[in-house]
């Protein structure tokens, strides 16, 4: 008589079809919605020349209505954790993010997960590119950066089951949760610091980031309402460079910004670097800081503090936003219902020698 125990299919099975579902949608739905076997489905996902045309683009366009995404992974790996969390991050290169990426990695290490970064660039189809890899893999769970997502994007990362969090911005209606501030809320606070000492010319640089150019929506929207409007096209001069922005951007932003508006006072930059770099360039014309010209960044890097004049910038708590997007992750991973799905962390003006 064998001596192994016997399993208890009847409850078993079911827990690990659970498991494998996860929420997501699965190969089984697409064969079904394009009206084909779940073999046929199998091989126009993965091996298409082997499947007629017509046939072929039925399967697509059940793809393409359900969102859903391969899954890369072996058969065995799909019904357990993996322990890995995905972070898509705009850039790795500037620092405005790594106080958030330092704080999610140990947050998640402490709860026994890994974080894998991803670089997404200020693209969309990039974006859509890198996501779609990451779901092939299908991560315990996905930190964005943002929520500025296309359509087809947040389709797919819903019907993927994967939970998400957004984080660095705020909606009513995330994938999952998240956890920011208001982009439009911290341009109308710089204004507002600015015309408080004073500053009756105000302009504004930003990089052409959807985030950015928010705070630079917020940022008018206040002088406007301060009465400080121009006749230029956004009501207060206005300078775009491409994001990632550098203190080269900044040098040249300045520039252009005096060429076509000689009497401002003062700049609000979309980053710290690009703040820099209009102090720079402001030093080299003679044109004295604060006096002549106050600057206000955003980011508050350990650079901004240590600069002469020290920079005057907005202060978003990084290690915060990290911490409580671990933990909000981790409850929805582990089946814990969270408080809450949206988290506004705020922010702060610091006004230092340069306003």
């Amino acid at each position: 008589m064998s001596t192994r125990p016997r399993r208890n299919t009847s409850t078993d099975a079911p827990q690990r079809r659970a498991r494998r579902r996860a929420g997501g949608v699965t190969l089984q739905e697409v064969a079904r919605l394009a009206g084909v076997s779940p073999i046929t489905a199998s091989r126009a996902v993965n091996t298409p020349d082997q499947v007629a045309e017509a046939t072929l683009a039925r399967v697509r366009a059940a793809v393409e209505k359900t969102g859903y995404v391969p899954n890369m992974l072996a058969g065995g790996l799909a019904s357990s954790r993996t322990r890995l969390i995905a972070g898509v991050v705009p850039t790795i290169v500037g620092p405005v993010f790594q106080e958030m990426i330092e704080s999610l990695t140990d947050a998640l290490a402490a709860a026994g997960y890994q974080l894998m970064l991803g670089q997404s660039g200020y693209s969309g189809s990039r974006e859509d590119d890198l996501l779609d890899a990451i779901i092939g893999r299908r991560p315990d769970g996905i930190v964005l950066t943002g929520i500025v997502h296309s359509e087809a994007g947040r389709r797919r990362l819903q019907a993927s089951g994967i939970p998400v969090v957004e984080t660095w911005d705020l909606t009513d209606t995330p994938i999952g949760a998240v956890v920011g501030f208001s982009h439009e809320r911290t341009g109308a606070a710089v204004a507002e610091h600015l015309v408080a000492r004073g500053r009756q010319h105000l302009a504004v640089l930003t990089g052409d980031d959807a985030r950015a150019l928010r705070r630079k929506d917020g940022f008018v929207a206040a002088a406007r309402a301060s009465g400080l409007a121009t006749d230029d096209v956004d009501g207060v001069p206005t300078g775009i460079v491409r994001a990632p922005t550098t203190a080269g951007s900044g040098r040249t932003g300045l520039i252009d910004l005096l060429a076509r508006h000689p009497d401002i006072d003062a700049i609000f930059c979309s980053s710290d670097l690009l703040a820099l770099g209009v102090v720079i360039e402001a030093q080299q014309r003679g044109i004295a800081v604060p006096e002549h010209l106050a600057v206000v960044g955003f980011g508050d890097l350990a650079l901004a503090r240590d600069f002469q004049p020290a920079l005057s910038t907005v202060r978003i708590d990084g290690t915060a936003i990290g911490r409580l997007a671990a933990r909000l992750l981790v409850e929805r991973i582990e089946g814990r219902e969270a408080a809450t799905r949206v988290v506004d962390v705020g922010f702060s003006v610091v006004p230092r020698g340069t306003s």
